[in-house]
């Protein structure tokens, strides 16, 4: 592993990283990580517009199934812009907390997403015109998980008023699957909010484990195709408690 950044900014402890193998995959990796392990994005060197994840394929498609002519999307959590670079012809509006991550995506990863707010995604949000967007995307987590005031039921009440008709809000975090109540009580959040959602998880080979949860809250009954959700499936949760912001 060749250490290329490291420090310790006002958000995060950043490390970017070239490594001969990812994930039991052998090759040339670029990767961006936060403090134990959070994994914020990876590029394959020797193809840089391969998606290494699976989960922003998962959020592909499902934006791509559930409505093929999107053309606005909001994102919170840039991470080396792979979502809105697999995405041509697509209006990102993203927003990131923490500047640096912008700076290193364009410095080390070559990333070109010019529309980029520096601050709190729900802020920003906020001064956003009602009803602009077809998708609202949230991928903004860290090893302590995703951040409360993105996840409570005042922020997708928000989300609702800042989507189109029939538009959606596709949340990625890392948690436990059925054992997890934190995870269980964002999707019961999101249900006080949205007539419709679905739950998908990586396997694991332990309940314990940490893995990759898409959480996804519509007005319009959910559409995918499992062949193309690369591994995810769908799962479901038991009753949770509901965030509130106080």
């Amino acid at each position: 592993m060749r250490i290329l950044f490291h420090e310790r900014t006002s958000e995060h402890e950043i490390t970017v990283y070239d490594a001969p193998q990812l994930a039991g995959e052998r090759g040339s990796f670029r990767v961006l990580q936060f403090a134990e392990n959070a994994m914020q994005g990876a590029m394959d060197l020797d193809n840089p517009e391969r998606i290494v994840f699976e989960y922003p394929k998962a959020m592909i498609h499902l934006m791509q199934c559930n409505n093929p002519s999107y053309a606005n999307v909001y994102l919170i959590g840039h991470g080396i812009g792979t979502i809105a670079r697999s995405c041509p012809g697509i209006r990102f509006t993203t927003a990131e907390l923490d500047s640096n991550i912008v700076r290193l995506s364009k410095e080390l990863f070559g990333c070109r997403d010019d529309d980029v707010r520096i601050g709190d995604g729900r802020a920003i949000l906020e001064e956003q015109a009602a009803h602009a967007f077809d998708y609202v995307l949230l991928d903004a987590f860290t090893a302590k998980g995703t951040p409360k005031h993105l996840t409570s039921r005042s922020f997708f009440e928000l989300t609702a008023a800042k989507l189109m008709e029939g538009g959606a809000v596709i949340l990625n975090m890392m948690g436990k699957g059925g054992q997890d109540t934190v995870t269980a009580a964002v999707h019961s959040t999101l249900q006080t909010v949205f007539a419709y959602t679905r739950v998908f998880s990586l396997p694991s080979s332990s309940m314990s484990e940490l893995r990759n949860i898409i959480i996804i809250g519509s007005e319009r009954p959910i559409r995918f195709q499992e062949s193309k959700m690369v591994g995810f499936v769908p799962i479901v949760l038991d009753q949770g408690y509901i965030i509130e912001d106080h």
